[in-house]
């Protein structure tokens, strides 16, 4: 069994257009958008619609729930995570739709598997934000 390691909490660039998104992990809330105009709901919070190019987007609080769509096993990290490993990093597709890259924490990391089903967690920064991390939800 290998442990995922301690990961470090670099804080997160800040601008108006993601300032609610930020807010709301203060809050232990995930938010996405979604388009009025096609349905699509997406993520990285932008106010630009990726699939129909509209810019009628609203916030969405998600259930912070999804699967593991993808991951890999870093065992050695650069810049923030330099020294840090092993740790995941993964793509987990959101029960909403949206596919997020993040990692995978409190986990042993060679019993991952894609379509493990994970929830949020939030790991306060310096800044004011924090860092939505997933888990596995305990079967």
């Amino acid at each position: 069994m290998t442990e995922s390691a301690v990961l470090p909490n670099p804080a997160p660039a800040i601008d108006p257009e993601t300032k609610p998104y930020w807010d709301a992990t203060l809050e232990g809330k995930l938010i996405i958008r979604h388009c009025n105009a096609c349905g699509e709901n997406h993520w990285y919070p932008r106010t630009l619609c990726p699939f129909c190019g509209s810019v009628d987007t609203e916030w969405l609080e998600t259930a912070g729930k999804g699967t593991i769509y993808t991951f890999a096993i870093t065992r050695k990290g650069l810049g923030h995570y330099g020294g840090v490993g092993p740790y995941v990093l993964a793509f987990v597709a959101l029960d909403e739709g949206p596919t997020m890259l993040t990692n995978i924490i409190e986990c042993d990391v060679d019993a991952l598997r894609i379509g493990d089903r994970v929830e949020v967690v939030f790991h306060k920064t310096e800044a004011e934000a924090a860092l939505p991390r997933f888990r596995p939800v305990a079967q």
